[in-house]
């Protein structure tokens, strides 16, 4: 009770059910440990709609000249794992946490995603209490003052090279190198070759991650970027 009443006064909630805020907190590790049957996955996913559905509405009203691409790109920006961290560790999100890392043997990378999943179950329990215009009033002041400010969370270094090599009709291609590690803290590297020349390696916690990390390495490279 006492880290719910914390919670509630300092995000100026009168909570109408409890319960979702606890399951919001809970992460399968915890849940486990202990015997509890929930825990905050599918608030995660109910979040991570309203994230997605909120931000898009923002910058549809906020640049009404903006194409469809453009704005899926913008909003990537807004909704990716970096900057759900950022809204997580700024509002102390992870106080809350139920979490047994020494029992499940959490990675660090493990407990950076966690950190990102509850921002958005906690999302999915402020709708479900709270509704949909309490939701966007509290979205709007995490996060659409970043958009207004057009802070970067995340640099698509692949897009920009594809941009780089299309105009040139140079052909890219990666290439998976090394995966090793156990399945919940595997490592990926990958290489990128431009024309058949390997321009650079990136390392990564999944594929994509390791792609966009080569392709950063390919363009410092290629002196596009120091």
């Amino acid at each position: 009770m006492g880290f719910n009443m914390n919670l509630f006064e300092k995000f100026d909630i009168e909570p109408n059910n409890e319960d979702y805020y606890k399951m919001a907190f809970m992460h399968g590790s915890y849940a486990t440990v202990h015997g509890i049957k929930y825990d905050y996955e599918r608030l995660e996913f109910l979040g991570d709609s309203i994230l997605n559905m909120l931000v898009s509405e923002y910058l549809y009203k906020k640049y009404p000249k903006y194409g469809e691409g453009k704005l899926t790109k913008l909003r990537a920006n807004f909704v990716c794992q970096a900057a759900l961290i950022h809204y997580s560790h700024e509002l102390g999100l992870k106080d809350y946490l139920k979490v047994s890392v020494d029992e499940m043997n959490l990675t660090d990378n493990e407990v950076l995603s966690i950190t990102s999943d509850i921002f958005e179950s906690f999302l999915g329990a402020l709708f479900l209490d709270q509704g949909l215009a309490f939701t966007k009033r509290f979205i709007a002041k995490i996060i659409f003052r970043y958009i207004d400010d057009e802070k970067v969370f995340f640099n698509d270094y692949k897009s920009k090279i594809k941009e780089y090599c299309d105009s040139r009709e140079i052909i890219i291609k990666y290439v998976l190198l090394e995966e090793h590690g156990v399945p919940h803290d595997k490592t990926f590297v990958m290489a990128i070759y431009l024309d058949d020349k390997e321009m650079g390696i990136g390392k990564g916690k999944n594929k994509k991650e390791s792609e966009q990390a080569a392709a950063r390495e390919a363009m410092i490279n290629l002196n596009l970027i120091r």
